[in-house]
C-alpha cells in the first residue's frame, strides 16, 4: 500500500459516490520486497492511513510481481513498476473470483525504474 495516501484518498472519494464500493490493498507477502508496497507494523502506519476505509487486504509474493511486470509490459504494453504489477496480480486473482464486477487497479510507478534490477531482461 505504499505511503497509503492514494488508497485511503480514492476510498474515501469512492465510497461517498458508492458505499457498497469495496477497496481492497496489496500487501507483500513474507520475505517479499516489492518496492512501493509495504507490509505496515501497526506502529509505523502513517497518519494519513485510515483502516475503516480498506475492506480487504491481499498478499502479493514478489516472483507474482515481477512476473506480472513481464507479463503487462509484454501482453498489454504498460511499462509498469513492480508495485503497479503486484496491484494488477491483486486485481486478477479478484477477478477470477467475482463476477458480474468491475475492478479497477491503480498502475502507480513506471517500469524505466526497474531496468538496472533485471526484474526485465533485454
Amino acid at each position: 500500500m505504499g505511503t497509503t495516501g492514494t488508497i485511503t484518498g480514492t476510498s474515501r472519494y469512492l465510497k461517498e459516490m458508492n458505499p457498497q464500493v469495496r477497496i481492497v490493498g496489496a500487501q507483500p507477502s513474507e520475505g517479499s520486497r516489492i518496492p512501493g508496497i509495504r507490509k505496515w507494523p501497526e506502529a509505523y502506519l502513517p497518519k494519513i492511513y485510515d483502516a475503516s476505509m480498506v475492506d480487504e487486504l491481499v498478499l502479493v509474493g514478489q516472483s507474482e510481481a515481477e512476473e506480472m511486470a513481464r507479463r503487462m509490459a509484454r501482453e498489454e504494453g504498460i511499462f509498469a513498476g513492480i508495485s503497479a504489477a503486484g496491484a494488477c496480480w491483486v486485481a486478477l486473482q479478484l477477478a477470477r473470483q467475482l463476477s458480474n464486477a468491475t475492478i479497477v487497479f491503480v498502475v502507480c510507478d513506471r517500469g524505466d525504474r526497474y531496468l538496472s534490477t533485471g526484474v526485465f531482461p533485454a
